[in-house]
């Protein structure tokens, strides 16, 4: 295997196997039976494996300033979304 190849499958598999562990600590916290923590803990994961796929697999380090700014956008816009739906939620 020659070192082109080599350096093509290398990063995305580390990234795969980076959210692999992710995935396996998301189904120890859910069945890990660690209380109230458990949510934050799964949040906390979830909001790495975003990074992990927006920075890495999506090259936003590496972007453009407009395609960062688009990106951040639609992460204003998702949280806004669910600002709103816990808001209703947790009012009624």
């Amino acid at each position: 295997m020659n070192t082109m190849v080599r350096h093509v499958w290398l990063y995305p598999g580390l990234i795969w196997l980076g959210l692999l562990g992710l995935l396996a600590a998301t189904i120890g916290g859910a069945y890990g039976g660690w209380g109230e923590i458990s949510e934050s803990l799964n949040l906390l994961i979830a909001v790495l494996c975003v990074g992990l796929i927006g920075i890495l697999f999506m090259n936003l380090g590496g972007a453009s300033v407009l395609v960062r700014l688009a990106a951040a956008a639609g992460m204003f816009w998702l949280l806004f979304a669910f600002i709103m739906t816990a808001s209703d939620y947790l009012t009624r």
